[in-house]
């Protein structure tokens, strides 16, 4: 009795431990199976069982970034205006290939062994993985040139003077490039594979080989529809629906995909900000002429005053050059003023100057050994017998050395201001630039180009922005309007008359931003975020919100409406799809009626030609590869299959009515070689290693779960 009643006591102790405990068992369970429930959270993209993880997708992410900022570095123009809101997707499609590749190399067990590995780290020195450490060694003041003498830096260091704690940073980055490098073998030693499998049999080649060499001499009349008239050739929903249904698979999506009608409104500046610019403008101009320092108000306003030092041949083209070369000292001038800003010059001064001069420059090992070489060469000693006279290990020379003092940008700061006059003051003789315990550096002056004016002005510059109150009032103007239609029908309705221009899109997942242009690689600033709505939060038949450019220079801001919304295959009633389908089937209906009709004047070539007001044309060596006038593949192999029967012949193609006789066949006696129609047969086929790998399976691309876009 006693046990029972203690533990009728802990009753409800024990009840609280077992709800903990089921609680604990169903969260536990829930945690477990969240990738299900609500999707997989470290997955940017997938296809089948391969996938990109967060992680990797960040690293080649910081990758694309940096190749990108070296790219510019080294070709400023050709990159300038490239935009970024592109990597997030090539990140995403390299590394899904990467990773379809990896899986299936995996599938078929394919190695890398350790002698390949080897090959392709220490033999080959265009590894791009090898040649990043190598860079990073350099950076770091550890000279390495090729892949084994970083090795042997690497994993040898005492021998180089070296820690094991300062090598360690390179050990870790040379074997993240082994396992980068075990990645491209593998991706590399499967795709030769996987090309390799796609080969012609023999039949294959020689179909190639007799499709070429075999040729007709064909008499042609073309006929095209041109623009059918919808009345005489119309075309019901239900033909449409036939259509559809006999080639739906032809209309599948790659993924899921959305028809979007987007309105991209550019802020630009106000009569009222013009007014005020013009105003700034005048007060900058008579401003400078009283002081190249603007008062504290005006450089507040945003004008900014640059002081520059150039040649004639330097100067800007246009108003300013006229201006700087013939303006009064110590005057100023508006130069221009327009809805871009304003341009205002005050003409400092103009002296004469040296642009450029040539120089002898001697260097030593040592300073004792450089302060024999200088007094050697101040008493006498050609520059150009120095390497002879001293060891080519102690001192080098540098001959007739031109220094550019002023260049297209103004001075060049070549050498310092102190540097310079000792060299003009030397009379001809060398001087000591530097010196020290490394050594002496030497030069002296061999010729000065004449002088040449150099001309000194302020240059004082205002880009006129929209001011905040006319930005504020085209966010009311744009807010008003979306308020009243805030269903793609009105949307698209009313848009015009508001005074916005709606553009149409088709879009995805993997749609990087908002093009200016459909199927252009040109996108709108700060669009993506657009995109990502559209594909992650708005629904068919949704308005946006307001979105903004951040780019001050050009503010902009962008709505867009969801007209529609599928998933596996284009809807019959997409209007650009049903626009397609009707014009198949107009012409369909149009090629069977005018083949009745001119198939009664098949009697011969002219009478077709002339029933169908249209000339005969002779094509003397018609063929596969060779079929002018022909725009129709089905009509093509009619005509290349026809045997030399000289019948009159009359079929439809998809772009018109097409007659034609073959009068003969022949052979072209070209001799055949194996190698060149199996790669012609590979050129043909052209097969997509993705897609042959992809199958079925489509992507799912998750990016925009994980971020919008810079």
């Amino acid at each position: 009795m006693a046990t029972l009643e203690k533990i009728r006591s802990k009753s409800v102790f024990l009840i609280i431990v077992i709800g903990v405990a089921l609680l604990a068992f169903i969260v536990g369970d829930a945690l477990t199976n969240s990738r299900n429930i609500f999707g997989d959270q470290a997955t940017v993209a997938k296809v089948g069982n391969s996938k990109v993880d967060i992680h990797d997708y960040q690293r080649k992410r910081e990758e694309l970034n940096n190749q990108l900022e070296e790219a510019r570095r080294a070709n400023p123009q050709q990159f300038a205006n490239f935009d970024t809101q592109k990597l997030p997707e090539m990140a995403v499609e390299q590394l899904l290939q990467e990773a379809v590749l990896l899986n299936a190399a995996d599938k078929a067990g394919v190695r890398s062994s350790g002698n390949l590995l080897r090959h392709y780290m220490l033999d080959n020195a265009g590894n791009p993985e090898v040649m990043k450490v190598i860079r990073q060694l350099n950076a770091a003041g550890i000279s390495v040139q090729t892949p084994q003498q970083a090795y042997e830096v690497i994993f040898n260091p005492k021998r180089s003077g070296l820690t094991d704690a300062q090598v360690e940073p390179y050990q870790r980055a040379w074997l993240a490039a082994e396992k980068a490098t075990e990645k491209m073998v593998l991706q590399q030693t499967y795709q030769r594979l996987l090309i390799g499998s796609v080969k012609p049999n023999e039949l294959d080649k020689k179909a190639l080989y007799n499709d070429y060499i075999t040729t007709s001499n064909v008499d042609l009349a073309f006929m095209p529809f041109g623009e059918l008239d919808a009345k005489k050739y119309p075309v019901s929903d239900k033909e449409i629906s036939d259509y559809y249904n006999k080639h739906k698979g032809t209309f599948a999506v790659e993924e899921p995909t959305r028809e979007i009608s987007f309105i991209a409104v550019r802020i630009t500046p106000s009569d009222a900000d013009m007014k005020a610019s013009t105003d700034l403008a005048t007060k900058t101009a008579a401003a400078l002429a009283k002081s190249a320092q603007l008062p504290k108000e005006i450089k507040k306003e945003g004008v900014n005053v640059t002081r520059h030092s150039v040649r004639a041949k330097d100067l800007p083209a246009g108003p300013a050059k006229e201006y700087i070369l013939n303006g009064g000292l110590d005057s100023a001038r508006l130069i221009s003023n327009d809805m871009r800003g304003f341009t205002a010059i005050r003409v400092a001064s103009r002296n004469a100057e040296v642009d450029s001069i040539q120089i002898n420059i001697v260097s030593a090992a040592s300073e004792k050994l450089g302060n024999k070489v200088l007094a050697a060469l101040n008493s006498g000693l050609a520059a150009d017998s120095v390497m002879s006279k001293y060891s080519a290990d102690s001192v080098a020379a540098q001959l007739n050395q031109w220094i550019a003092l002023y260049d297209a940008d103004g001075a060049t700061n070549a050498l310092p201001k102190n540097t310079l006059d000792s060299l003009r003051n030397a009379g001809g003789k060398f001087v000591a630039l530097q010196q020290g315990p490394q050594g002496m550096v030497m030069a002296q002056i061999v010729k000065q180009n004449a002088p040449v004016t150099i001309y000194e002005y302020d240059e004082a510059t205002y880009t006129l922005n929209p001011s905040s109150k006319t930005k504020s009032d085209a966010r009311a103007a744009f807010e008003k309007f979306l308020g009243s239609n805030n269903t793609p029908e009105k949307f698209n309705a009313n848009a015009e008359k508001a005074g916005y221009q709606v553009q149409k899109y088709t879009v995805t997942s993997s749609t990087p931003a908002v093009p200016r242009f459909q199927g252009m690689d040109s996108y709108y600033p700060d669009s993506r975020q657009v995109i990502r709505w559209v594909m992650m939060d708005g629904e068919k038949g949704e308005v946006s919100h307001i979105y903004n450019s951040s780019d001050a220079t050009n503010p902009a801001m962008y709505a867009v409406a969801i007209d529609d919304a599928y998933e596996e295959y284009t809807p019959v009633d997409n209007a650009t799809l049903k626009d397609y389908i009707t014009k198949r089937v107009r012409a369909d209906k149009a090629g069977d009626q005018l083949v009745a009709q001119y198939g009664k004047n098949t009697q011969s070539m002219q009478s077709a030609a002339q029933a169908m007001k249209t000339e005969v044309r002779n094509v003397p060596g018609f063929r596969f590869g060779n079929n002018p006038g022909v725009g129709d593949p089905e009509v093509t192999g009619k005509i290349a299959g026809s045997k030399a029967d000289k019948k009159v012949k009359i079929t439809k193609g998809s772009d018109g009515i097409y007659v034609y006789q073959v009068s003969s066949n022949s052979k072209e006696n070209f001799p055949y070689n194996e190698q060149q129609y199996e790669q012609q047969y590979y050129q043909f086929v052209s097969p997509d290693m993705m897609k042959m790998l992809q199958g079925t399976d489509k992507v799912k691309n998750n990016i925009y779960k994980f971020e919008a876009g810079e």
